[in-house]
């Protein structure tokens, strides 16, 4: 693999620990690596997630070359000015089933700080039955907590049910919210709304790791004096080498159905 790579050069933007571990990884992987030096000469850019857009960046890009291909996340809309190639890394499949795992841990971890009682024996309402909510519910499971998925599927309430939960379907949130005090949120959209977030118990908390603005009433939770927190991005807060290493894989794979395709 070191070698085969060995042509290709990569830019690697951004300082954060991950950006800095998919450097690593990409180098051991035989790829020549650089920073924004190399951008002209680059033939893939590799873009900080979140990208904080502005004059700076759009002058630092313009240098690329014109087959040369950015990666990131999604391409903000100013991007398109530029005339080249981007790829949304974070909409890959493998990349979001890798990322599921330090997202699942990083919510644990939150969990375990913020409760004053073991996850053990707790009833713990996770809503949405995805890659992140399967990963979030088995753990907690294995923890000794009393799951319940809600989801909208009934492929993926069959799937929890499977792997030990008790499932709900998502029309019957507010319903079943009743009794619960700890609620992780995966759906990206309005799901954890005003009925649902007064059928918890006084006090509740609520994670949500859906991508912002989430899909929690926060004004609603807040004025319930219940506990909410948006939590996206756990991978490169909680785990950055390991965010990294799959940020790398992720780039070797595009690399290589470039290569098949060529």
């Amino acid at each position: 693999m070191p070698e085969r790579n060995r042509n290709i050069q990569i830019a690697v933007l951004g300082q954060d620990r991950r950006q800095t571990a998919a450097a690593q990884a990409l180098r051991a992987a035989g790829c020549r690596v650089g920073g924004a030096e190399a951008v002209p000469a680059a033939d893939f850019i590799l873009l900080p997630v979140p990208l904080p857009w502005d004059a700076a960046w759009a002058a630092l890009l313009q240098k690329a070359k014109p087959g040369a291909l950015l990666l990131g996340g999604r391409a903000p809309a100013e991007a398109a000015g530029l005339g080249r190639r981007w790829v949304n890394c974070y909409a890959r499949e493998a990349l979001a089933v890798r990322n599921a795992v330090p997202t699942a841990e990083g919510c644990l971890s939150i969990l375990l700080a913020r409760r004053t009682r073991t996850l053990w024996g707790a009833p713990v309402l996770v809503a949405g039955y995805g890659r992140v909510g399967q990963a979030v519910a088995v753990r907690l499971t294995a923890l000794g907590a009393k799951v319940t998925a809600a989801a909208r599927s009934p492929a993926q309430r069959a799937l929890a049910e499977a792997l030990g939960a008790a499932v709900v379907p998502l029309t019957e949130l507010a319903a079943a919210a009743a009794g619960f005090d700890t609620v992780v949120n995966t759906i990206p959209a309005p799901v954890l709304t005003a009925p649902v977030l007064a059928a918890l118990r006084p006090g509740s908390l609520i994670v949500d790791l859906a991508s912002a603005p989430g899909g929690t009433d926060f004004a609603a939770a807040a004025a319930l004096e219940h506990t909410a927190l948006l939590a996206p991005g756990l991978p490169a807060r909680c785990a950055p080498d390991s965010a990294g290493e799959y940020l790398a894989e992720t780039v070797l794979e595009i690399i290589r159905e470039g290569e098949a395709a060529g």
